[in-house]
């Protein structure tokens, strides 16, 4: 069965000029993105990853090139039209969480809906089920910013992302900021939603991390190196492991 193209670049660019010289961060990468995968992007720093997800969620332009999402060109929309673009269609989740401190979670969560959908009853309900998913109890959903771990606001911060029922979620380096403990439970996370068919983007340059995706593109100086293709996630498989691990080194990870 063919699968669903999400997003699609052609000859994706992006030149950033420093101090008078031209740096071509990203090069004229061709890239579809597949319904119901969880696409990690790896490479070195400075190898173009962020720059790339920031692309492709319509959150920068390119300097060269063309992405579309469906039939719509979104490298050729205005400021306002990608802004509409990511509202509807797009979740992100960051290292850095920023929920609003004067917010409580719940608060946090609901003001994002309302952006797309004035049903706060409906909201109320998307919420509670996003929020019993990702284990926030009611108590800590009352609770602000200042006064929750950095597991549980970035489990908040991954409800907040999903509130709108987005047709993709990207994650830039989710876990970056956690410890072991509440980046495992970050993970488990979006592995359970992306089970569920939720298409995840994630940027990441850890290697734990990567192994929950099921297709791993590797960035280096600005073009797509390499890919691997690992399948379903499937906790404790050693096999995926040692896939990823001689996958890397072939790149000089």
């Amino acid at each position: 069965m063919q699968r669903k193209i999400l997003l699609k670049t052609e000859n994706l660019s992006k030149t950033f000029s420093n101090g008078g010289r031209q740096q071509h961060v990203l090069k004229n990468i061709d890239l579809e993105l597949y319904e119901g995968d969880f696409t990690v992007i790896m490479g070195a720093s400075g190898a173009g990853k962020s720059t790339l997800l920031y692309a492709l969620s319509g959150m920068d332009t390119p300097t060269l090139g063309m992405i579309t999402f469906g039939d719509q060109v979104i490298s050729d929309l205005s400021q306002d039209g990608l802004a509409v673009f990511r509202r509807d269609h797009c979740g992100f989740v960051f290292q850095q969480i920023y929920l609003i401190e004067g917010m409580s979670v719940t608060e946090n969560v609901l003001s994002a809906g309302l952006l797309v959908n004035k049903n706060k009853k409906s909201l109320a309900e998307r919420a509670k089920e996003l929020f019993a998913a990702v284990g926030i109890a009611e108590e800590t959903q009352k609770k602000f910013p200042a006064q929750i771990s950095g597991g549980e606001a970035q489990r908040a911060g991954i409800v907040r992302a999903l509130i709108n029922s987005p047709q993709i979620l990207f994650a830039d380096e989710p876990t970056g900021a956690l410890n072991s403990k509440t980046g495992l439970d970050v993970l488990d996370t979006l592995t359970n939603f992306n089970e569920q068919g939720q298409s995840v983007v994630m940027v990441t340059h850890d290697m734990r991390s990567a192994r929950r995706g099921n297709r791993i593109l590797y960035l280096k100086d600005g073009v797509i190196l390499g890919e691997c293709n690992l399948g379903k996630y499937v906790h404790g498989d050693r096999a995926r492991h040692e896939k990823l691990s001689a996958f890397l080194k072939d790149m000089g990870w």
